[in-house]
């Protein structure tokens, strides 16, 4: 049975954490994290590359050593170093370093000093005070963990959209090429692009006698079958995601499509509406008493209730139906919009790629122009560019830019905030770049107040163009930071500067309900994919899923703009 790629990155991550946690070298962590992250995003199974006698050493940022790794965990399912690792440390300890106010200092010294080696144990722990206790922890410590453990428990057991992806898009493509199956579709949180998702739900129409279910309980990722029957079936996946399949009547294919695609305040807004006009809908259909009058398409539920075809990304009750009902739906921005990416990263700092091999992964996505935006010298892991190094990236760009034709890389950073909202590159140099992407790094805990005043001062420096991941959470691993958003927000159009979409899958920073504020207050966005990797320029699809979720129109994007447009939005008065 092959292993997976988001398998390959657990273990590679699980072994980061447990280094991590033991104290080991900060590149070699890195080094795994960086092969984790890569191999999760990889467009192709790490275990074909193997079976095809690929080397695995060619690809970016993987040497002879990482190589083997991977290779031994595709041929035994297995991680010699993982292994020795969980010998000396529990293995559920990588789950306290996704408490924020845990770094793996405090996780070893809570492991040597109280034996606590998971979340349970540790809330335990922390409601008898025995956290505060700990050197160097205290009160407030010990309420931002409990805090946390009570956040987390709300969103247990949901995976990140893009895992979500490489889970089920294999099961479908299965499906669809059933004997028999006509139409083959994932709904749910799936479908509406939720940053996360919880079980996936399947619908498909099919002729009488296709082997569609003994095709779906038999997939090579399927570990356990909770049930099986005729019309619907349910599996749970190697890597824990719960799929199930429905097979529905043509006729009734538009109601059920609907009814497992919107929120559940999104249906029952629906049905209400439906009562009110004297009908009854359901999964299988619109009747009026025992008659079926619509349910074969969406369009015809829709239209039952008055109402006009509504984007699935906007089911979630929260107004849709009101701007259905005045024609005031928006046009959602897609991903053919996208002229251009505004943030990546090359070999200079902690990407992949040199310059021109983004530059031409950029050029075969049909974009106009990428900015390359590596690091500043502060995040020095990431090997961070100072002002000298800066200035010769910039000469490399603009010879490169003399040699292509229909296509532009932009001189740009990503520059670190300072404590005291200064910038980590001298001005003397931020005016010569054509985007300047500011960014928090470090100091996540300051006050709201602080926090904000912090980012508004950096966003005063006259060279800033865009706030890069704005609140720097990171799904299940990191919370948002404390920000005034509204005034951070305000505070952007007051001085004529953007805010980002940043779409890695773990950021999706902007959050649907910012987008939306944004959009409320005047302010143009950026979907960019703070691309490390030639692939990573495929994140785009997450960044405008989530930019359909917070109801932004192509107008409302930079980068949907040509560069000559661009460019007179980027400059400030």
């Amino acid at each position: 049975m092959p292993v997976q790629n988001v398998e390959i990155a657990s273990m590679l991550t699980r072994l980061a954490d447990l280094l991590e946690i033991e104290g080991a070298n900060a590149f070699r962590v890195r080094a795994y994290r960086n092969a984790a992250q890569l191999v999760e995003g990889l467009p192709r199974s790490v275990a074909d590359m193997v079976a095809a006698g690929e080397e695995l050493s060619e690809l970016p940022g993987i040497g002879e050593a990482l190589a083997s790794k991977l290779k031994e965990i595709v041929e035994t399912g297995r991680l010699t170093a993982l292994e020795k690792e969980q010998k000396k440390l529990p293995p559920t300890l990588s789950e306290l370093l996704k408490i924020p106010s845990l770094g793996p200092k405090r996780v070893h010294q809570i492991y040597e000093t109280l034996q606590i080696s998971d979340r349970k144990e540790l809330e335990r722990a922390a409601r008898c005070g025995k956290i505060r206790a700990l050197p160097g922890f205290g009160e407030k410590t010990e309420g931002k963990v409990l805090e946390h453990l009570a956040h987390r428990g709300q969103g247990a057991g949901r995976t990140r959209l893009l895992v979500a992806e490489q889970l089920v898009e294999p099961v479908l493509d299965r499906l669809r090429a059933t004997r028999g199956v006509q139409r083959v579709v994932a709904a749910g949180s799936y479908r509406r692009r939720l940053e996360t998702v919880g079980d996936v739900d399947i619908l498909a129409i099919g002729r009488s006698g296709s082997p569609v279910m003994d095709r779906f309980v038999d997939h090579e990722d399927v570990a356990d079958v909770l049930s099986k029957g005729p019309t619907r079936s349910s599996v749970v996946l190697r890597a824990g995601l719960q799929v199930d399949l429905r097979v529905v009547p043509e006729e009734s294919y538009g109601a059920a499509l609907h009814y497992f695609t919107g929120s559940k305040a999104h249906n029952i807004a629906i049905r209400k509406r439906g009562v009110s006009a004297g009908l009854k809908i359901n999964e299988y259909g619109v009747f009026r008493g025992d008659k079926r009058v619509g349910g074969a398409t969406e369009e015809e539920v829709f239209g039952a209730v008055g109402l006009p075809y509504i984007e699935p990304e906007l089911r979630e009750n929260s107004g849709e139906m009101e701007a259905a009902e005045q024609a005031r739906l928006p046009k959602l921005v897609r991903l053919e919009n996208i002229r251009g990416d505004l943030q990546s990263h090359t070999t200079a700092t902690d990407g992949h790629f040199r310059l021109e091999a983004m530059a031409d992964a950029a050029r075969k996505r049909g974009y106009e122009y990428l900015a390359v935006t590596d690091h500043s010298q502060r995040v020095a892991m990431a090997h961070g560019l100072n002002a000298t190094r800066l200035k010769r990236q910039m000469r490399e760009i603009e010879k490169l830019n003399g040699r292509l034709r229909g296509f532009r890389l932009l001189k740009s950073i990503e520059v670190d905030i300072l404590d005291d909202g200064s910038l980590d590159l001298p001005d003397a140099v931020l005016k010569d770049l054509d985007l300047v992407v500011c960014a928090v790094h470090y100091r996540f805990n300051l006050s709201r107040e602080r926090q904000t005043e912090r980012i508004l001062r950096a966003l005063d420096n006259p060279h800033v163009h865009i706030l890069a991941h704005p609140t720097g959470r990171l799904i299940g691993e990191r919370d948002p930071y404390d920000v005034d958003m509204e005034r951070l927000l305000a505070g952007a159009r007051e001085r004529g500067c953007f805010m980002e979409i940043n779409a890695q899958p773990s950021r999706l920073d902007l959050t649907d309900v910012h987008c939306r504020l944004a959009r409320q207050q005047g302010v143009k966005l950026a979907i960019s994919t703070d691309a490390h990797g030639v692939t990573d320029l495929d994140y785009m699809r997450l960044g405008v899923g989530q930019a359909r979720r917070g109801w932004l129109e192509s107008g409302d994007i930079l980068n949907t703009r040509t560069w000559k447009d661009l460019r007179k939005l980027l400059k400030r008065d």
